[in-house]
């Protein structure tokens, strides 16, 4: 990173604060998406961890159409990630008893032990961070990302 780099705002002068902070959010996410990427077990990719994540997080089963949705991707693009899981044993699609069509994912032992393994993998890295952000910043900060986060998933329902 230059120095240029760590001085200049997210958007340009004049732009709403709201534009800013969005592209504040999605630099990050970025640079986030690339250092975890690279704690990964490998062969893992950041979008078949947010599925894992995602049903771990909710605790539920979702159809490809549902995490596809969720995920703002296009059908066969999740169809092709949970394929991939499901050829590595972290998830298995399971029936619903009430209408065999219907496939809902299911994350495996296996799918939610790798997930863990995954955020454990990542301790030397929050270990840099907690060191140079405290942690009441980051509490702060999760305050105000979370009600953005459950407005912006509102809209696009």
């Amino acid at each position: 990173m230059t120095k240029d780099a760590e001085a200049k705002p997210a958007g340009l002068e004049g732009d709403p604060i709201e534009f800013a902070v969005m592209t504040e959010i999605g630099i990050i996410n970025q640079l986030a998406d690339n250092l975890f990427q690279a704690h990964l077990p490998k062969g893992m990719t950041v979008a078949q961890f947010s599925v894992l994540n995602h049903l771990l997080r909710l605790n539920v089963r979702e159809t490809i159409s549902e995490l596809a949705s969720a995920m703002q991707v296009a059908q066969p693009t999740m169809s092709s990630t949970v394929r991939k899981l499901e050829d590595k044993g972290l998830v298995e699609l399971i029936h619903e008893p009430d209408d065999r069509r219907i496939r809902r994912v299911a994350v495996t032992a296996a799918g939610a032990q790798l997930r863990n393994d995954a955020v454990a993998a990542l301790a030397p890295m929050a270990e840099i961070l907690r060191k140079n952000i405290p942690e009441t910043d980051w509490q702060a900060i999760l305050s105000h990302l979370s009600p953005i986060r459950v407005f912006l998933d509102r809209l696009r329902s």
